[in-house]
């Protein structure tokens, strides 16, 4: 659809986060955008809303009135992911929405022991299923290092950080950083982080090319190389319920998330080849 040329399937499904306890610096948009370019290419893509704001399901163009089971429902065992799955406006792209529900989750499940296992149960229980298979599942996880989050990082392989090029972007990342290593030592060992993303970019402002320089200077090679610059049309997208890949193919947003979905291919491709 986009010009990445098409992936055959690999045996195991690619889970990736995307968190920033800051809200404001793209991730949503990120998620939306990196799934509908994935999902160009022919893969197959699931995106779970994990934010009770809901803004990945509205981005998609699912009403709330749409969302007669959501992610809530997973978490709370009432039903299976394939329970709450919806298709959405772009090929090969599915969603579990969110809905306010989420935010009394932590009080529900306070008192249980696996609470922070739930998504990872749910998500190998549906790859166990013959005829549920996703290339990428997607987490866009809350603004916040909740239960939420906790969730998502406990169920993934690899966390994306958005990273919006201001000057207390390196601060709020430390934060982030201390929680993805907590978990490593907890809760899940395995967790990576695939990458961070410089997003709202602006070339005209000398503050945006010196965040952009110390957070390469503090990660290395942690950083993606594609940066998300500062877009009027990819602001006006969700309004209009589409990915700005559909909303505006030949915007600079558009052309940097398409360039973001071919550098984390590749990435995920030159990792598969080195496994044992």
């Amino acid at each position: 659809m986009f010009g990445f040329g098409t992936k055959k399937n690999n045996s195991k499904t690619k889970v990736l986060a995307f968190a920033n306890q800051k809200g404001g610096v793209g991730k949503t948009t990120t998620t939306i955008n990196l799934g509908c370019a994935i999902a160009g290419t022919g893969q197959k893509v699931l995106i779970i809303d994990l934010d009770p704001q809901g803004n990945a399901s509205t981005g998609l163009g699912v009403n709330k009135e749409d969302r007669k089971y959501s992610i809530y429902d997973v978490l709370t065992q009432e039903k299976n992911i394939n329970d709450t799955k919806l298709n959405t406006i772009v090929n090969n792209l599915y969603l579990v929405p969110s809905t306010l529900d989420l935010l009394g989750l932590e009080s529900i499940l306070a008192n249980e022991k696996d609470k922070s296992y739930k998504l990872k149960r749910a998500i190998e229980s549906l790859q166990a299923s013959s005829n549920s298979y996703y290339d990428y599942i997607l987490i866009d996880c809350p603004p916040s290092l909740n239960l939420l989050t906790i969730n998502a990082l406990v169920a993934a392989n690899s966390i994306i950080v958005p990273l919006q090029c201001e000057f207390y972007a390196l601060e709020g990342l430390g934060q982030l950083l201390e929680t993805v290593e907590h978990v490593k030592q907890n809760l899940n060992k395995d967790l990576l982080i695939h990458g961070i993303l410089l997003t709202m970019f602006d070339e005209r402002n000398n503050l945006s090319g010196q965040v952009a320089k110390d957070v390469r200077e503090f990660m290395g090679d942690k950083v993606y190389k594609t940066v998300i610059p500062r877009n009027v049309r990819v602001s006006e997208a969700p309004s209009y319920g589409k990915p700005v890949i559909l909303y505006d193919h030949k915007c600079q947003g558009s052309i940097a998330y398409m360039n973001l979905a071919t550098e984390v291919l590749r990435k995920d491709k030159a990792v598969l080849s080195n496994s044992p």
